[in-house]
């Protein structure tokens, strides 16, 4: 099974890992893509004006263009603690044991804007991107990533892709047609029914991970995910759109 998560917007600066080494990232097909996205971003870097309307900075996020700058230079540190929020500070990967970091490297893959799905312990430095943004000298991200990242995802050959991410990510490289898989939505029950639920989202899929990379299950498919996850106490059922998942939490 393979996992892909989304990344988040706030990042953890520092590190103390070699500078990025893009060929040794996860799914190595999708170098040419990623060094076309570095080398735009460091570009743009060169001009704070331009970088601010891009980016759309404030004036407290304008340290993250030299983020931008020093992509191929500063240290850099795993990707699972990288990035901070919601989803990742309840995934709390710094404390999981060593077997379960492993686990959560065979399985996880964070998909970046700028650099695609990258391992859960892939070595990055902070950057600033978003799924959303027309960068200068790439077409569309979404053009640029999508069919490339998709055949990559297929080339991996996974037995079973269990999609957590947002909506725009999914965008940037759809999990392929003849891979099996399950897009999880998050809601709740109540006497109207069930709803989804935005607040709880990120954190319950942090939450699951967590509980996946403690327990180390071998799954390959739906169904024994769905049996994991009943053993778990974890409410996992069939969505109402064909391919989905329903992670189901209290509010």
């Amino acid at each position: 099974m393979k996992i892909l998560l989304p990344p988040s917007e706030t990042k953890r600066p520092g590190g103390d890992g070699a500078p990025l080494d893009l060929a040794a990232l996860a799914l190595p097909s999708l170098h040419a893509q990623r060094s076309a996205v570095v080398e735009a971003l460091i570009d743009l870097a060169s001009d704070e004006d331009a970088s601010r309307r891009v980016l759309k900075l404030s004036a407290r996020q304008l340290g993250d263009i030299e983020h931008n700058r020093l992509l191929k230079t500063a240290a850099t540190m795993p990707a699972v603690d990288r990035y901070t929020g919601v989803l990742f500070d309840a995934l709390d990967a710094a404390t999981l044991s060593p077997a379960s970091r492993r686990w959560l490297a065979a399985h996880v893959w964070i998909h970046s804007a700028p650099m695609g799905p990258v391992g859960a312990l892939d070595p990055i430095p902070a950057y600033r991107l978003a799924a959303g943004t027309s960068l200068p000298g790439i077409a569309a991200l979404r053009r640029h990533w999508a069919d490339a990242t998709t055949e990559a995802i297929a080339g991996e050959d996974p037995t079973f892709v269990l999609d957590l991410r947002s909506e725009a990510y999914v965008a940037l490289g759809p999990v392929p047609d003849s891979v099996p898989s399950a897009y999880v939505r998050v809601v709740t029950d109540d006497e109207g029914g069930s709803r989804a639920l935005n607040h709880f989202n990120k954190k319950s899929k942090g939450l699951l991970v967590r509980a996946l990379a403690e327990s180390r299950p071998k799954i390959g498919s739906r169904r024994s995910l769905r049996n994991w996850a009943e053993k778990q106490g974890i409410v996992l059922r069939d969505g109402a759109d064909a391919g989905t998942l329903e992670l189901v939490v209290a509010e």
